[in-house]
């Protein structure tokens, strides 16, 4: 239903378009619809040639696996562990076209949480993004290598350069933001099989809560900025209060 209504229609003058016009005009005219004809092909070149978009930005070409710009797909995250006896298949995930696909080894992220910036509000389109925490290794990617681009929000640049966003370069799903040492990946790629499963991912907390669109009554510890490193605030449950003021005297102490 949706791409009802994302329909974008476009008329295009045709060379007869031009012809006709030039026949029917004066000499003056006539130059100026030649000159027009002129700048219609000129720009539409110039779409076509600025419309295609590069999976993976600047590193690798679709589909090798060798050479210097592929070195990335043998590290983790995007090294395939097909021969690997150590990795057992616990979660499996796609993203919308079903270009991207990967599999976890872990039960239980690391952690899971809210995220409420501005940068997570734009780039997801959404209120705010769930993200769960991995380590590198936790997963394989048995799908579209060649279908991911990168995008590093501080430069702006396509390069894959840590820390970085993850997406399919095709339907543009964001897979994941990988960090120097963890990734964090978004749940609702993941095929749940039960309640269960989806209950693994449940987050602790929310983080730069001051930020929000909507307020989430939802008795979790809310968070000025990143958890552990500010404040407390809004509807945060008492005993998390006093938990994180006991800590904060305790590093006092320290020092």
């Amino acid at each position: 239903m949706a791409s009802k209504f994302l329909r974008v229609y476009r008329v295009t003058p045709s060379s007869a378009h031009f012809s006709a016009t030039a026949r029917t005009t004066s000499p003056a005219s006539r130059t100026i619809a030649h000159l027009n004809k002129i700048q219609f092909y000129t720009s539409s070149r110039k779409m076509a040639q600025t419309s295609t978009y590069k999976s993976n930005g600047d590193n690798g070409d679709a589909g090798s696996t060798e050479g210097e710009l592929n070195e990335w797909k043998h590290r983790a995250p995007y090294k395939v562990h097909s021969n690997d006896p150590n990795f057992h298949v616990r979660y499996e995930a796609s993203c919308h076209c079903g270009k991207i696909k990967y599999q976890l080894s872990r039960e239980k992220p690391l952690d899971s949480k809210y995220c409420h910036c501005t940068t997570c509000q734009k780039l997801h389109g959404a209120p705010f993004q769930w993200a769960a925490i991995f380590h590198k290794d936790d997963i394989n990617f048995t799908h579209g290598h060649h279908d991911l681009g990168w995008y590093e929000s501080s430069e702006k640049t396509t390069v894959h350069k840590l820390p970085c966003k993850v997406s399919c370069a095709y339907c543009r799903t964001p897979i994941m933001d990988e960090g120097r040492n963890m990734i964090l990946l978004f749940p609702t790629m993941i095929n749940f099989k039960s309640e269960a499963d989806r209950k693994n991912f449940e987050p602790t907390c929310h983080m730069f809560y001051p930020r929000r669109v909507v307020d989430i009554n939802d008795g979790k510890p809310k968070w000025s900025g990143i958890n552990n490193e500010s404040e407390l605030i809004a509807d945060t449950p008492k005993e998390h209060k006093k938990r994180k003021h006991e800590e904060d005297e305790k590093k006092e102490d320290g020092e």
